[in-house]
């Protein structure tokens, strides 16, 4: 029992610390509340809280103790970078962590947000955590531009689905192009009044879509377009196969791509790496490890299909790895590979890419090249 009591104690509300001792700060960020602990090497959990969810309110909170605090850490998640924000505007050192590269204990364990606070202090003080690059805001508005644009057409293919899914199960006549005769053809259609309801509403979400991905196309156009992103949208641009979208989505996500010091860097910020298996003298690539962005993965892969399509040297690599995996689907992944790690270079040394003389038969990352 009196142990109990002073734990208790210990992992009380108060913040104390004593002199010349180090803190690390976790934070489980949630909407409406903050569950915070406060870790030291010398006493462990030495504070822990839960508070309304006000930076302002938890920059009062560690001011006492601002100079003794050397990290403050919270996982990436819906509430974005506002607080990361606020107490770095208040001389913290604050981090966003990368969730998907948290190390986590094996076997079952409880759950709660003060216990997740704690564990993110500890692994804070053992320097086990990986940070994110936080955008400033005028590069986060940026990128949910696009991000929009690109959730748009997600919801236009969706609805393009729905619609010939409806005609399928109803028995109607499908089509093969999304053409203005076909459209006209299914308002003419011959049916009662709730299939009638029913595909005139899906008709109208696939109009309203279309407007709003063609406003979204033209404000991201207008973007492109601005001292920030025009040199470096036209430098990818060169590149066979990499349209308007994927230039843009490739210089809004890899935020400040001269952060990244190894093209294994940029392959698994993406989670286009393969999860590589190592025993003895064995070494295998398994399956990629989609831990990295999911918006511009998806986006590279259809990108590799063009590159494929318009690039003699891609056409080469596709079939160098289409030969080696036996596999059409694991070679474009490794093409999108190799062209993410392409644009990478592109963006950080400024060089116009030109398609190699000859093909890159043997599975080498294709580089860019000045033009003669």
């Amino acid at each position: 029992m009196a142990e109990k009591v002073a734990r208790s104690r210990r992992m009380s509300k108060e913040l104390r610390l004593v002199d010349n001792e180090v803190a690390f700060v976790g934070v489980d960020v949630h909407k409406k509340t903050y569950a915070v602990c406060v870790w030291t090497e010398e006493r462990e959990a030495v504070a822990s809280w839960v508070q309304p969810a006000r930076p302002a309110l938890l920059a009062e909170r560690l001011e006492p103790v601002r100079a003794q605090i050397a990290w403050v850490v919270y996982e990436a998640g819906p509430t974005g970078y506002a607080l990361v924000r606020h107490l770095r505007s208040g001389g913290f050192r604050t981090d966003v962590i990368a969730p998907s590269r948290t190390p986590h204990a094996p076997g079952r364990s409880g759950k709660g947000d003060r216990r997740d606070a704690a564990q993110m202090a500890f692994l804070a003080a053992k320097g086990m955590l990986t940070r994110i690059q936080v955008p400033t805001r005028e590069e986060e508005a940026d990128r949910q531009v696009v991000r929009r644009r690109n959730q748009l057409g997600r919801e236009l293919r969706r609805t393009k689905h729905r619609i010939k899914s409806f005609l399928l199960q109803h028995g109607l006549p499908g089509f093969e192009h999304w053409s203005r005769a076909a459209l006209e053809a299914l308002d003419a259609l011959a049916l009662g009044p709730h299939l009638r309801f029913c595909l005139d509403s899906l008709l109208a979400d696939y109009a309203h879509l279309r407007a709003q991905l063609a406003a979204a196309d033209a404000h991201v156009a207008e973007l492109a377009r601005t001292e920030r992103h025009a040199t470096a949208v036209e430098l990818v641009r060169r590149v066979p196969g990499v349209g308007p979208t994927v230039a843009m989505t490739v210089c809004t996500e890899l935020v400040r791509p001269a952060r990244f010091d190894t093209p294994q860097q940029v392959a698994s910020f993406t989670g286009l790496a393969p999860c590589v298996r190592q025993s003895g003298e064995r070494t295998r690539s398994g399956p990629i490890l989609k831990t990295g962005n999911r918006v511009l993965r998806s986006l590279l892969v259809e990108a590799a299909w063009q590159w494929v399509r318009h690039d003699p040297a891609a056409k080469a690599l596709y079939r160098h790895l289409a030969a080696a995996t036996a596999t059409p689907n694991k070679a474009i992944v490794g093409v999108a590979r190799h062209l993410i790690i392409l644009l990478w270079r592109i963006l950080t040394t400024g060089i116009v890419y030109t398609p190699p003389p000859s093909a890159s038969a043997d599975g080498e990352p294709l580089e860019p090249h000045e033009d003669s």
